[in-house]
């Protein structure tokens, strides 16, 4: 297969992993920009809360000062948004042949609420499996860095910005695993470098990528 070029009408789902206050969405913006200078047509959206269902999802499931929910009823949240997120956003766009760049998607439920929150990992896995229906990234742009550098970083005052070190010392350690395991599916982005050098490797990690498909 020759590789995606801005022409081709073959869509693409690209996604953005990090920790709290990696910088993920600060920089998915500047890549989606670098990208549309070269031809590229653009999708960004995010999780949770890239549907009107899925705002009143994030706003449920992020508030600190909302009823919080127990792990499993978070994982059900987190994947009924993904479930709307595709039907209603990622899937037409793959079919118009566009680029989709989202802001967390199935490996943050794993590694949060797997790893994290300590569900069952094989469990979380196979309920995400059933709502993405075989919609996986072309590839996961990980900004990574040190779980002090990202929580000096977070801004915000969500559920996830109050917890422990720990906990996202094992959201970071789930990444880098799953990073370790698939490296043609991973671009592993120092976070903690200057913010050009930052975009300038996530851009080339997904040039890359569109090569090789």
């Amino acid at each position: 297969m020759k590789p995606l070029s801005p022409n081709d009408r073959r869509g693409c789902l690209i996604a953005f992993e990090g920790i709290e206050g990696a910088g993920k969405s600060t920089q998915m913006p500047l890549v989606a920009a670098a990208l549309r200078r070269r031809g590229w047509s653009i999708v960004e959206t995010r999780e949770p809360g890239g549907t009107v269902l899925g705002a009143e999802l994030r706003r449920l499931v992020m508030d600190a000062h909302a009823a919080t929910p127990v792990p499993m009823t978070e994982l059900l949240i987190y994947l009924a948004d993904r479930a709307q997120h595709l039907a209603e956003v990622i899937e037409p766009a793959l079919a118009r042949g566009d680029l989709v760049l989202t802001d967390r998607f199935s490996a943050s439920t794993i590694a949060y609420q797997g790893y994290a929150r300590r569900l069952d990992v094989d469990v979380v896995t196979q309920l995400d499996g059933i709502v993405c229906h075989g919609v996986v990234p072309a590839l996961t742009v990980l900004f990574d860095c040190p779980v002090e550098v990202g929580l000096r970083r977070a801004r915000g005052d969500d559920r996830f910005h109050r917890e422990e070190r720990e906990f996202h010392q094992r959201v970071r350690a789930a990444f880098l695993s799953f990073a370790r395991a698939d490296p043609q599916r991973y671009c592993v982005v120092d976070a903690a470098a200057a913010p050009d050098a930052v975009t300038g490797a996530a851009v080339a990690g997904v040039l890359q990528c569109l090569e090789r498909i």
